[in-house]
């Protein structure tokens, strides 16, 4: 049984590949940020504060998945 690894809010590229499964249809260039932070903390594995999230981070997460699904 493979453990799940924790993922923080700095983690984009884990965040990124773990949306990309989870969301295949999505297209990351048109989330709005409000959804894909409630995303980001409903994957499994992940454990942060929510105040801990800014725009910063949710484009660093949002750039990765686009890269994600090119």
């Amino acid at each position: 049984m493979s453990e799940i690894a924790i993922m923080k809010w700095t983690d984009s590229l884990s965040i990124a590949e773990s949306l990309y499964d989870k969301h295949p249809d999505i297209d990351p260039r048109i989330i709005r940020f409000t959804d894909l932070m409630d995303w980001v903390m409903a994957l499994d594995g992940f454990n942060d504060a929510p105040e801990k999230c800014g725009e910063r981070i949710l484009e660093a997460i949002q750039l990765a998945w686009i890269d994600e699904t090119e």
